[in-house]
């Protein structure tokens, strides 16, 4: 079967992270979650060519403060993009849907309001056991997508 795709033009997936600026909002509410979520996307940042000096880490009290300060970093100019991590874990009581569905809205309109790309790590789970098991590769799925967003963006 021919191929009719021959003359358009694509972009290919970049994970080069050599010169990217790099910033990352992680909450401090289920702190040991939040640090796993941070190893495991600063090591895969390395991973992919990113200088450690290049990554800038500001820590909030909770997934909801976690959009305001994306929006600061992203209007700064300093940032290529940018990573939010932390966890947000159902309770008994409605506050998880609340929380878990203001800051997902609050980081995707800042991602639009700004043009830079935002990585949203901030995992929401029936359990900590289910936040405990996948904090590792969420991190670097993160770090991944921050890497190939910005990359794509400054080519397109």
């Amino acid at each position: 079967m021919a191929n009719h795709y021959d003359n358009i033009t694509e972009i290919e997936k970049d994970l080069s992270g050599e010169g990217l600026r790099i910033g990352i909002v992680m909450s401090r509410f289920n702190i040991d979650i939040s640090e796993g979520l941070l190893g495991s996307c600063v090591a895969e940042l390395t991973k992919l060519g990113v200088q450690q000096a290049d990554v800038t880490l500001i820590t909030v009290p909770g997934a909801l403060e976690v959009p305001l300060v994306l929006e600061k970093m992203a209007l700064s100019d300093r940032y290529d993009a940018l990573i939010a991590l932390g966890a947000v874990v159902r309770g008994d009581t409605y506050h998880f849907e609340i929380v878990a569905n203001e800051s997902c809205n609050g980081i995707t309109q800042v991602q639009l309001d700004s043009g830079i790309p935002i990585a949203n790590g901030i995992l929401t789970t029936d359990t900590e056991e289910q936040a405990l098991a996948r904090m590792g590769v969420k991190g670097a799925d993160c770090a991944m997508v921050a890497v190939e967003m910005a990359n794509l963006l400054q080519k397109i």
